[in-house]
């Protein structure tokens, strides 16, 4: 049973006089543990799409189903409950809070949440990401691999069914991109989390079990039916 779907998705945008129609009735579901890559050229819907699966934004049609509940029928309240505790987001810009520590960024969700932190299973995704020695440091005083691995680890600090990732390795070189990447697969295959990611690499995305193409607004390719899945 998928874990997350969407159907007849639609996103419709106000540009001046001009409705710019972002998704266009799209349809599709994710099972647990599975690592689907979303490419296309800019413009192409993948950003949008993201946030509308996760939550983050509202669609102007169509609906978003996490475990067979329709996350638009929650209160605000309701949804942000949801996304603290089942869903992790990572983002192309870290979004660290430049006050915090390393650390205290990593353990945001769990403390907005009121809960307390699962000490063994937050060594794990230490050891895993490599950043220990970084821990008390300012994200100002890490590179932009480290920040990245630590926004991973905030990302996954609530135990999340489902982690997002827009574009995540977009603002790294080469080699760290390549680490960075190399740690999301293995925290999805590992910790079974369900892992949708946005790149325009066509070279990051051929490494998912999963690629949906997406061209203005609509998926015009998804391996997993091509292959009769």
């Amino acid at each position: 049973m998928s874990i997350l779907c969407c159907e007849a998705l639609t996103k419709e945008y106000q540009s001046g006089e001009t409705k710019v129609l972002a998704i266009d009735n799209i349809s599709t579901a994710f099972e647990r543990g599975e690592f689907c890559a979303i490419t296309g050229a800019s413009g192409s819907g993948k950003s949008t799409l993201i946030h509308m699966l996760g939550g983050l934004e509202y669609p102007t049609a169509g609906q978003v189903f996490y475990q067979q509940e329709d996350l638009f029928n929650y209160s605000d309240d309701q949804l942000s409950v949801l996304r603290r505790r089942r869903f992790g987001f990572v983002f192309q810009a870290y979004n660290l809070v430049q006050e915090l520590t390393a650390l205290e960024n990593m353990l945001l969700p769990v403390m907005l949440d009121k809960q307390k932190p699962d000490d063994g299973y937050l060594k794990e995704i230490i050891d895993v990401l490599g950043i220990e020695d970084r821990l008390s440091h300012l994200p100002s005083a890490l590179s932009g691999g480290e920040q990245q691995r630590v926004a991973i680890a905030r990302a996954l600090s609530n135990k999340p069914a489902i982690v997002f990732a827009d574009e995540p390795t977009g603002n790294l070189d080469a080699h760290s991109g390549r680490e960075v990447l190399s740690l999301l697969k293995y925290v999805s295959t590992e910790l079974g989390v369900t892992l949708i990611l946005v790149t325009h690499d066509l070279n990051i995305a051929e490494q998912a079990e999963r690629i949906i193409q997406l061209e203005d607004g609509r998926i015009t390719r998804d391996s997993k039916e091509a292959i009769g899945g």
